[in-house]
């Protein structure tokens, strides 16, 4: 007889996947393919949930808004995203992936993460906020904050600039997020500090909202612009559980997990994260007006 808390502790087992990719600008065919060849892999390694890059269908670097309207697609209908779907379905896995997103009226663009699953679409996350020249390209995400609740856990989704604002996490853990996905597009900036600052964001992030959360970067050089690689997977301590990955290759990070960790929220017998806030002190603009969602 299998002893209950062995149950218990395996129930919520899920193998978390970081893809590490190379998009190229321009190629959005090529990079798709590429994408599906890679999800393909993970599947093949037992992975359930699948991270990909931001912009991971289309590249970056756009020069011009032309450049942008010509390869973005309406979310769930575009050709991307049906293949994601397709290949979720075959493949029985969970997908959070950045595309180019084009609303329903044709003109505005937006910098978007779709989820998709074994029985289709799921759900989409803008990027509220845009960096540097992204302002000229795409409009600031207009969805808010959402916790897609999946058989294999609760899914939030934030991209890349989105992890430099620490009220992002704790509103999505406050929802009841296990997980947060974390596409990016992270620059190398000097000095070599700076290069390492996305990794760090998740490291506290996950640690401060007990919440696993996994960050799939880009690598490779685009119009002039370097990208930093260093995909991670971190648990809700705060630690790697993989990762990080190189910074000029690609790679497929794997982490088995059990995803009620981040329900646990006893730091040690006297702390508890949420319960501990100091909520009589904090304004509703730090999240304290967020409903808590019991975990």
């Amino acid at each position: 007889m299998v002893e209950p808390n062995r149950i218990y502790n395996r129930e919520s087992m899920v193998k978390l996947c970081a893809i590490q990719m190379e998009p190229r600008i321009g190629y959005k065919e090529e990079n798709v393919r590429r994408s599906i060849e890679m999800i393909n892999e993970a599947a093949d390694n037992g992975a359930n949930l699948i991270v990909l890059p931001e912009l991971c269908n289309t590249g970056y670097m756009f020069n011009t808004r032309q450049e942008v309207y010509e390869v973005a697609e309406v979310i769930p209908e575009g050709d991307t995203t049906q293949k994601w779907i397709q290949v979720a379905k075959e493949r029985n896995v969970y997908i959070v992936a950045g595309i180019t997103e084009v609303a329903k009226d044709g003109i505005r663009c937006y910098n978007s993460a779709v989820l998709v699953g074994p029985d289709g679409y799921i759900g989409t996350h803008r990027k509220l906020h845009l960096w540097n020249d992204e302002k000229v390209f795409f409009e600031p995400g207009d969805l808010g904050y959402q916790v897609f609740h999946t058989p294999i856990g609760r899914i939030g989704m934030l991209i890349c600039f989105d992890m430099w604002y620490f009220e992002n996490f704790r509103i999505l853990a406050l929802k009841g997020a296990d997980v947060v996905c974390c596409p990016a597009n992270w620059v190398d900036i000097p000095p070599a500090e700076l290069r390492t600052m996305g990794t760090h964001l998740a490291m506290v992030n996950a640690n401060c909202n007990n919440i696993f959360v996994v960050a799939a970067d880009r690598i490779g050089t685009e119009r002039g612009c370097t990208f930093p690689g260093r995909s991670l997977i971190v648990g809700p301590e705060g630690w790697f559980r993989a990762g990080l990955a190189s910074d000029n290759k690609e790679e497929i990070l794997y982490a088995e997990v059990n995803l009620m960790e981040a329900r646990r929220l006893n730091w040690n017998a006297m702390n508890v994260v949420f319960r501990d806030r100091r909520t009589d002190l904090y304004d509703v603009a730090l999240g304290s007006g967020e409903p808590v969602l019991p975990r």
